[in-house]
């Protein structure tokens, strides 16, 4: 495979009310991994659209291997050699790992009455595969396989056309540590391949771990182009945001005494089993775990997003024993999922009124609302929480991560719970967003009001809460103050053995 260059010259994107990109220009070669960041609304997903052909510049050219090209549609990007693999994975869980790599181009027999021809599908995804040094049984279906290696099928379905140019978009968000070393080495064979790697993240830690070179954008302007090697994380923080004082938990900040809720002997077959604790009011209590331990999985099951087959929940001295969301907003318990642009927002609502979703029956009176009703809530909510819209009616789905999660929250914080419980609920977003949640939840525990965290960031709940359960296949196991131990001796507690 030849290198590639890849490049990108004054591109500007224009939207109703705002800019995207302002004469931006970025080179990446061949044989590098490029990492691409940022903090939210920078430009970066901007700029992989545009790379991905799934949306036109305003004005700017791209330019591959030395010709201009044009990227109308994505097939345009991958005729070009440019392949992408987004953050929200887009495989067919009831498919086979062979299906879904070769989706739509599925071989068939010749005859008559062309049929598929199975043996080629298996053996073209199996070869595809082996050219990548990964062993995967290709006729298991991809909901089968944990996220780690439907990662690794996305990045192997991208693959087979053979690119010259792999674009990442964020793709260990949602990967524990040895799961993201195993991408890590996956990737470094391609860039041997002399593929250029395009990599976003928001994880600074990853950066010398896997990049060569790091681009920065800052509120869609390109602020320069170093070789990790001989950047500082401090001069790549300052280089994203400025200057940023990362929040640490207040030392006043105090968990209360008084119960808000005990969980007793719950149970879901499969995912959890005697699950006993207790939340006190103000308190942010945190969840450590790999992938797999049961933690996102309590939350619902919490929440009535999932029923649980026993044990029971007490809130405010009522046990519930069939918990649903209805029954639980009612007792004051709110959720943020870790899958907020599917389960929740509305994508094709306006940022207003997916902030009234969880209290319409507040806002409204006599059955009825009204969009000045609303308007007015969620403009409150917009100027409490920092959440950066240039218009209140636009789609939430235009938003920034970092701005879609405050919407999430906001539209919680209308029901006026008792407790919240957050899901991942920094997973792909910038630094500065993350420390803004964090302030969320202090800002909560001030007035009362507790919160559970689950975090796959293991450093996050030791910086943000008061005291950390422990998770492993499916049982609490331990329970520590993050001040008593090191992110390291943190991480050999959740690991599985």
């Amino acid at each position: 495979m030849n290198s590639c260059k890849l490049e990108a010259i004054g591109l500007r994107k224009e939207y109703p009310g705002t800019v995207a990109l302002d004469d931006v220009s970025v080179k990446f070669e061949g044989g590098k991994v490029h990492a691409l960041i940022g903090k939210n609304g920078a430009g970066k997903s901007t700029v992989v659209k545009i790379l991905a052909g799934a949306v036109q510049p305003t004005t700017g050219r791209i330019i591959v291997d030395g010709r201009e090209v044009k990227l109308s549609c994505p097939k345009d990007a991958f005729d070009k050699g440019i392949a992408t693999v987004y953050q929200e994975l887009s495989l067919v869980p009831q498919m086979t790992v062979a299906e879904n790599i070769l989706l739509g181009r599925l071989p068939r027999r010749e005859g008559l009455r062309p049929v598929i021809d199975w043996p080629k599908v298996f053996s073209w995804a199996e070869a595809v595969l082996k050219s990548l040094h990964v062993e995967l049984d290709v006729t298991v279906k991809a909901g089968e396989l944990g996220m780690a290696q439907q990662q690794i099928v996305e990045i192997a379905k991208a693959m087979s056309f053979n690119p010259s140019a792999l674009l990442l978009d964020e793709p260990t968000s949602a990967l524990a540590r040895h799961e993201t070393e195993s991408l890590f080495r996956l990737i470094r064979k391609l860039a041997e391949k002399n593929v250029a790697i395009i990599y976003i993240t928001h994880r600074l830690g990853e950066l010398t771990k896997i990049a060569d070179v790091v681009t920065v954008l800052r509120d869609g302007h390109h602020i320069g182009t170093i070789s990790v090697a001989k950047a500082t994380p401090e001069e790549i923080v300052h280089m994203m945001f400025g200057e940023v004082i990362p929040k640490e938990r207040p030392a006043e900040l105090k968990a209360g005494t008084r119960t808000v809720m005990e969980v007793k002997n719950l149970g879901k077959k499969g995912k959890f089993k005697d699950i006993n604790f207790k939340l006190y009011n103000g308190e942010v209590l945190g969840i450590a775990g790999m992938l797999g331990s049961g933690r996102s999985e309590l939350l619902r099951a919490i929440f009535g997003a999932e029923p649980f087959d026993a044990g029971e929940i007490k809130l405010a001295g009522i046990a519930v024993k069939h918990a649903t969301p209805a029954i639980m907003k009612r007792l004051g318990i709110a959720f943020t999922p870790e899958n907020r642009k599917e389960e929740g927002l509305v994508q094709l609502l306006s940022a207003r009124a997916n902030m009234v979703l969880a209290s319409l029956g507040k806002i409204a009176t006599s059955g009825f609302t009204t969009i000045k009703r609303e308007r007015s809530v969620a403009k409150e909510l917009i100027k409490r929480l920092d959440i950066q819209v240039f218009d209140i009616e636009q789609q939430v789905s235009s938003l920034s991560g970092g701005n879609q999660q405050k919407v999430v929250i906001g539209n919680w914080l209308n029901t006026n719970p008792r407790a919240i419980l957050f899901d991942e609920p920094t997973r792909g977003i910038d630094v500065q967003a993350k420390q803004q949640i964090f302030q969320i939840m202090w800002n909560l525990s001030r007035r009362g009001v507790s919160s559970i965290f689950v975090s796959s960031e293991l450093e996050e709940l030791l910086e943000v809460c008061h005291r950390i359960l422990v998770m492993k296949k499916g049982r609490i196991v331990d329970e520590v103050w993050p001040h008593t131990l090191s992110v390291e001796e943190l991480f050999v507690l959740c690991m599985e053995r």
